[in-house]
This record gives structure tokens, C-alpha cells and sequence, in this order.
């Protein structure tokens, strides 16, 4: 049988604060996305849509944790006008990075 989706799993650590302090606090969380986010991370590094790398990686990702919790809550209030112009803006990125295919 297969899986619908691909397993993931974050760590985000406090690393420092604008303050110069940092309680080097963890969070740790897992989830599912029906994107395989580590192959789109490698084309998306080649795109070069920003102008730095770490834009690429950090817009990719939280595009993609945005956009599944979004699929799974479709019906709720927070997404109710939101969502077809999200559609939209997902058809213009896709085609600005030209990887429509795979996203």
C-alpha cells in the first residue's frame, strides 16, 4: 500500500536573540506533506528566484508547511477569501521557477 504522504521531522533551535541573549530553546515537531520538500529544496536551489540561498531554502519550506496545514483546513474561516488567491499566486510561482510538475 502506498503512503499519501512523505514524513518529516523539524528542529528549530534559538541560536541568539536580537537582544545579544538566547535561552537556547528547542522545538521539535514532525509532519506530512504530500510534496517531497527535500527534492524541491535541490531544484529550487538551482532557480536562484532570490538573490540569496538561504531565501530559496527558508521561502520553500515555509511555503510548503503554510500550504499543507492550508489543504487540511480549507473550509476554515482564516482561509475562507485567502484561498483562491492562493491558487493563483502558487500557478504564478510555479511557472516563475518553472517546475509546475513537481510542486
Amino acid at each position: 500500500m502506498d503512503k499519501k504522504f512523505n514524513t518529516y521531522q523539524i528542529h528549530l533551535k534559538e541560536k541568539a536573540l536580537k537582544n545579544g541573549t538566547s535561552s537556547g530553546k528547542a522545538l521539535d515537531f514532525q509532519f506530512e506533506n504530500h510534496d517531497d520538500i527535500m527534492q524541491l529544496v535541490e531544484l529550487i536551489k538551482n532557480k536562484n528566484l532570490f538573490k540569496e540561498q538561504s531565501d530559496n531554502i527558508e521561502f520553500l519550506v515555509g511555503l510548503k508547511l503554510f500550504s499543507e496545514v492550508m489543504l487540511r483546513n480549507r473550509k476554515h474561516e482564516l482561509f475562507e477569501e485567502f484561498g483562491a488567491e492562493f491558487g493563483t499566486f502558487m500557478k504564478k510561482f510555479k511557472s516563475h521557477v518553472k517546475m509546475a510538475e513537481t510542486i
